[in-house]
Parts: structure tokens; C-alpha cells; sequence
């Protein structure tokens, strides 16, 4: 499989170095040998050749140069590309998406998406504005071209979110889903249940790298809206815009209020709900006090978790990490392994 990566930032290069890790094991278990032709990165320049790419140089060369346009020149090597010409010229078979991209717009995500599929090219992302925005345009567009597009990450990371209730709970009506989708917010509740206030247990977050140094995103709940979107169009076959999604944060958190649940056996937790009803689906993320005995309530620190309601097999609930480099670079490998497997 021949490989060109957009954006090569930390997501991008945990995949990488997931590659070279695991390369004996990928072929061994799956027949998977991947060929990196092409890196492009707005920060880090741009490289192709058609025959592949040394991926231990390029991380070298990231860690001291910050360029990979430093690589060593050869016969074919081409430089100085942009991500749209890079994947409409470049020979890969798969785009690995992972660009800074504005969740609000969804760009320039959504139309590297649009060109990779118009040009019989599959993409793997961890991008949430194309599937939250754009996932009908998107998915009828690969559809049509005959090519795959995996965004397990988007959600909750390399925890297996979209692909566990898609193929281990099917012949199930999934009514509800419910769960806590952020990490960042889970870690700060939490904390405030130890005694820490809400400012320090932001600081703390930013200190650890949960939280951005503009945390709005995480505490005001946007991030989880666009995760309940995307669970909403993908496994219940809805489509939602972020602006039908009812939205409340924690950021108004104080310490007496999460004091106060305890005493009463409950405490916060920052959930997204989305259920079917008679009019199709209704999503809202906010705060909720749930009982000490609820299973959310027993998810701590920055570890999310997600509640499936099925028909059949009851509720279900899946957890794990909602973040991380190499977490997220995994849930790329997933799907370029399941986009594998389709293909042998």
C-alpha cells in the first residue's frame, strides 16, 4: 500500500513510528507492508517519490531540521508540493489526513477529503470537522469512487467508538448513546472531587496536556457536540448539524457544586446524550449529576467512556482512552488494517 501523509504533525508521526515498530508484525499477522510516498505539512515542507520514502530519515529529519525538505536529493524525488497536489498527483493508494484543521469549517480537511475521493483515492483521518459537516457529501463521494474513508479517531481516539457497535453489535437497534466523550472536562470534575478548584484543575490539564492554553473547545462542550454529531449520523443514520445539538459546558463549575453531589451520592459528569424519538434523533451535551452506582460516574481522570442502549443485548459499555499520540496514530492503523483487509 502506498502511503501519503497530509499534515505531519505528532498524529502523523505516532503513525509513522507505528510503521517502523510494528513492521514485522504488520506483515506477519495482516500481509501489510506499507510504502510511504509523500509527506506534506504546511510547518514541515514537502516530499515525494514514487518508489518510497525513508521513514526513519524523515522523523530524523523532523526532530533536527524541522523539514523534511531536507531529505537527500535522489533520481524521482520531487519537493515543495501542497497537500492538494500531492493528493491529486501523487501515486499512494492512501491518504492519511491530519492537518490542523478548523472544526468549525471543517477545512482544509474537507476538501483534501473531496479531492483524495474524486481522484480514486481512500483517506484515513482523525479530523472531526468532515464527518461532523460534511459526512453525507463525503460519504456518497468515496461511495461513488469506489474508496474507503475511516475516521475511527474521531471520536474516541484509538478506543474503537464507531467500529465496535458497526460490527459486534450488529442486528441491534441502538435507541441510545450516551457517554463522556472528553477527556479534559472528566479530568477536571474529578479532580474537583478530590478538593482542587476548577482554575487549578484546568491549569493542571493544560500542565498534562489535556486541555489546550484555550481550553473553550473542551470546557464550554463543543468538542463533545461534534463527537455526538458524528455517533449520530454514522450509527443512527441521522443527519445532525452541530447547531441542533443543545449545548451546556462546566466552565460556571464551582466547588460547591460538586461538593453538594457528593454529599448526596452523585456526582458530575459532562455527558453526551443522543436518542432516537418519534421526529428521528435528539442530541444535547451537558452536565449531569449522576448516582454514585451509575458506571459513569465510576470513569475518572481523563478517560472517556460511551453507553450503547441496544435492543437486543441491553446496554453495553465500551472505555478507554479518549486522546493521546499514540492512541490516535493507532486509530489511523486500525482503519488502514480494516481498509487492508477489504482488499486482500
Amino acid at each position: 500500500m502506498k502511503i501519503a501523509f497530509i499534515g505531519f504533525g505528532g498524529v502523523g508521526q505516532a503513525l509513522a513510528k507505528l510503521f517502523i515498530r510494528n513492521k514485522e508484525q504488520l506483515k506477519k499477522q495482516y500481509g501489510f507492508e506499507p510504502t510511504v510516498v509523500a509527506v506534506t505539512d504546511v510547518m514541515k515542507g514537502a516530499v515525494y517519490h514514487p518508489e518510497g520514502l525513508d521513514v526513519a530519515k524523515l522523523l530524523d529529519l523532523v526532530q533536527k531540521t524541522g523539514n523534511v525538505e531536507d531529505y537527500p536529493d535522489q533520481a524521482g524525488l520531487v519537493k515543495g508540493w501542497d497537500s492538494l497536489k500531492t493528493i491529486k498527483e501523487a501515486n499512494a493508494d492512501m491518504i492519511v489526513e491530519v492537518t490542523y484543521t478548523d472544526v468549525k469549517t471543517g477545512q482544509p480537511a474537507i476538501d483534501h477529503c473531496r479531492a483524495a475521493f474524486e481522484h480514486q483515492k481512500s483517506v484515513v483521518t482523525t479530523n472531526k470537522g468532515p464527518v461532523a459537516l460534511a459526512y453525507k457529501e463525503l460519504s456518497e463521494l468515496a461511495k461513488n469512487n469506489g474508496v474507503y474513508w475511516g475516521f475511527e479517531g474521531t471520536v474516541m481516539s484509538g478506543t474503537p467508538a464507531l467500529r465496535m457497535p458497526e460490527t459486534a453489535l450488529a442486528g441491534n437497534e441502538i435507541t441510545e448513546i450516551k457517554g463522556i466523550l472528553n477527556g479534559t472536562t472528566n479530568y477536571i470534575l474529578t479532580e474537583m472531587e478530590k478538593g482542587s478548584s476548577y482554575e487549578v484543575a484546568l491549569k493542571q490539564a493544560q500542565k498534562l496536556g489535556y486541555a489546550e492554553a484555550d481550553p473553550t473547545s473542551d470546557v464550554e462542550g463543543y468538542d463533545a457536540r461534534y463527537k455526538a454529531v458524528i455517533l449520530a449520523n454514522y450509527l443512527m443514520g441521522e443527519q445532525l448539524n452541530a447547531e441542533d445539538v443543545t449545548c451546556k459546558g462546566i466552565s460556571h463549575f464551582t466547588s460547591e457544586i460538586v461538593d453538594d453531589a457528593l454529599q448526596e451520592k452523585k456526582k458530575w459528569r459532562l455527558i453526551a446524550r443522543i436518542k432516537k424519538n418519534d421526529k428521528g434523533v435528539e442530541a444535547k451535551v451537558q452536565p449531569e449529576m449522576v448516582e454514585e452506582s451509575d458506571p459513569l460516574a465510576g470513569v475518572s481522570g481523563a478517560t472517556n467512556a460511551i453507553v450503547y442502549e441496544c435492543d437486543l443485548a441491553g446496554p453495553i459499555m465500551l472505555t478507554g482512552a479518549g486522546a493521546g499520540l499514540v492512541e490516535t496514530g493507532y486509530s489511523l492503523l486500525i482503519d488502514i488494517i480494516n481498509f487492508q483487509r477489504q482488499n486482500i
